[in-house]
């Protein structure tokens, strides 16, 4: 499958040749990175829940959320910084439904970069609708890239990630050390919904995600996919635009 540039701006990236095109609909695994589930430590055995999740944790990002390469991300003014999580998200091309790990490959259109953006906040057991799915907090791009063309599933499952912000690195790590792979965390969630193509699965970024303010050039790279470009304005000077 040939790269597939994001349309940038506008409330939704779109894919504008068939077979297939971004639904609108963009999931995301929370707690999928190994040392963040190791450095919770007894806190997962804590009420409310008192063991680590035994199934997916998803978080879902509203279609307002959803923004393209170079977009302009307000942050809202009482907000000190936002921090950048940097998400290998797959592109789903068929109906999925109770897809076996072995199978997983088969209903995977492509792969491109979210930009996992977040207010700060420290609690995983509440709904964190207001800190996570704000205006523009889920840039998408900037292409989609075919499976085959990072050298499959398993070299996904070990791109190199780094995020940038004002051009000084800000954090290195990789698409590894996932609770679940890939593979494993599309059989999970299709074990109990359905996944539509267009639809958006985010692996989930790892833990230690740098933070960004308001002026600054944020730049999320993986390996083989290419570099997704944003910056953080003030929210007051963003309405100002769109009036």
């Amino acid at each position: 499958m040939p790269l597939v540039p994001l349309v940038p701006g506008g409330p939704l990236p779109g894919l504008p040749r068939p077979p297939w095109q971004l639904s609108g609909r963009v999931y995301g695994a929370l707690l999928n990175h190994a040392p963040e589930r190791v450095a919770l430590g007894d806190a997962a055995h804590q009420p409310p829940y008192k063991a680590p999740p035994r199934a997916p944790v998803l978080q879902v990002k509203p279609r307002n959320t959803l923004a393209g390469d170079g977009a302009q991300v307000p942050v809202p003014p009482d907000v000190p910084a936002l921090e950048v999580g940097a998400s290998l998200a797959i592109v789903i091309g068929r109906t999925a439904c109770r897809v076996a790990e072995a199978d997983a490959a088969s209903v995977i259109a492509g792969l491109t970069i979210a930009a996992d953006l977040r207010v700060p906040h420290a609690s995983h057991y509440r709904p964190a609708v207001r800190q996570r799915a704000r205006d523009g907090f889920c840039p998408l791009g900037p292409r989609v890239v075919a499976l085959a063309d990072v050298g499959g599933l398993a070299a996904a499952d070990a791109l190199a990630v780094q995020v940038a912000i004002d051009g000084q690195p800000a954090f290195s790590g990789s698409t590894g050390e996932r609770v679940r792979g890939i593979a494993r965390l599309i059989a999970d969630v299709t074990e109990f919904m359905t996944l539509e193509a267009g639809d958006v699965l985010m692996l989930g970024v790892a833990a230690r995600a740098p933070q960004a303010r308001v002026g600054q050039a944020v730049a999320v790279a993986i390996a083989g996919i290419g570099t997704l470009q944003l910056s953080l304005v003030a929210e007051a000077a963003a309405a100002e635009r769109i009036a």
